[in-house]
């Protein structure tokens, strides 16, 4: 990630958002030689997908009888590392003005990101987490709303609350890895898939229901919470807490920027196009007749809208690309046309 403060970047494509059509749009931009930079507000890479699901198997990606989520964005990550890419994360695009023949992104930190082109690949937007308040002060010392790396959590007592899929399906995940799991929920069933309910009563995770989590103790980190359950009180050992109530989400700052939106989502022509010229939106932030909401079809829409850039921005290029079998990554590919300056890449790829 870059320091705190106004830095400039110079490239062909802007994305906004690094879930997993950004994330391949950053790919296909590599591959037509466009350099790219990836802005997005969650710390890490991944999207809705690292934030609500990264230990879970998803079933639905063309060529993987079955991915967890951050294997799924590793892959996604490690695709790209070749080109020239920078990742921009923990800073939110909050501004899109014209420069030029192209535009410039501005992020809340200070950045700015020249581009020729942009691709919104925002998903439901900006995820915020909904909070327990007497956990707020352990943020980060204990306290967490999402599981990237569950080793992060080995040999902890953990408390998870809530009663959606997230929660349940980490408290499974954690349980192997965890020195206790103890799950919380205020309420006496959960919104979860029954198949996952009936597994974590069948597993060691202690299910706490018609609970509330209501203190937090600990001196520099979280060591024990208390846990109201009717007329009684209990206090768990917690290393670890992680409060998962959902997310809200919305366009925010993208809302403001002139694109065209229709129910709250962008709208797009075949060619992924917005109403604004070289401005192109892709994943479950644009809309259009007929359009599906899965993964596999952020990825197409990504694909499309970087070929029709590459075609904006080099007039005269075949719409269509070179077959990847002829084009390897990082061999003979084009040399991207415009260097990123002062901004280095970030990881390519996180460890597995």
């Amino acid at each position: 990630m870059l320091p705190t403060g106004a830095t400039e970047a110079t490239v062909d494509i802007a994305i906004v958002g690094a879930g997993p059509a950004g994330l391949y749009g950053a790919y296909y931009a590599g591959f037509r030689g466009l350099s790219a930079a990836v802005v997005d507000g969650l710390d890490e890479p991944g999207g809705q997908v690292s934030a609500m699901y990264p230990e879970k198997l998803l079933y639905d990606v063309a060529g993987h009888p079955g991915i967890k989520g951050r294997h799924l964005i590793d892959n996604l990550l490690r695709q790209a590392a070749p080109f020239d890419t920078s990742h921009l994360l923990g800073r939110t695009a909050v501004s899109l003005t014209p420069r030029g023949a192209g535009w410039t992104l501005g992020a809340d930190d200070g950045t700015r990101v020249h581009a020729g082109a942009v691709v919104i690949a925002a998903g439901l937007g900006r995820f915020v987490p909904r909070k327990l308040p007497c956990s707020v002060p352990y943020e980060g010392r204990g306290v967490a709303y999402h599981v990237p790396r569950l080793d992060a959590h080995a040999g902890r007592d953990v408390v998870v609350v809530g009663g959606g899929d997230s929660a349940v399906d980490w408290a499974l995940a954690l349980a192997p890895v965890a020195r206790s799991v103890t799950l919380v929920h205020r309420r006496g069933t959960f919104r979860a898939h029954d198949y996952s309910v009936r597994q974590v009563y069948a597993s060691p995770v202690r299910v706490l229901t018609d609970a509330q989590v209501v203190a937090c103790h600990g001196a520099d980190r979280l060591e024990r919470v208390e846990v109201r359950a009717g007329e009684d009180t209990l206090v768990l050992p917690a290393q670890s807490l992680v409060a998962a109530l959902g997310f809200s989400s919305g366009l925010g700052p993208v809302a403001d920027w002139g694109v065209d939106l229709e129910h709250r989502r962008i709208r797009v022509d075949q060619s992924m196009r917005t109403n604004l010229p070289q401005v192109y939106a892709v994943g479950d932030v644009c809309t259009y007749p007929g359009r599906v909401p899965l993964i596999s079809v952020g990825f197409g829409e990504a694909g499309t809208a970087v070929n029709h850039a590459a075609v904006a921005l080099r007039p005269g290029e075949r719409l269509a690309p070179e077959h990847s079998s002829d084009t390897p990554p990082g061999g003979d590919a084009p040399a991207a046309s415009t260097a990123v300056h002062p901004v280095p890449s970030a990881p390519a790829a996180l460890p597995a």
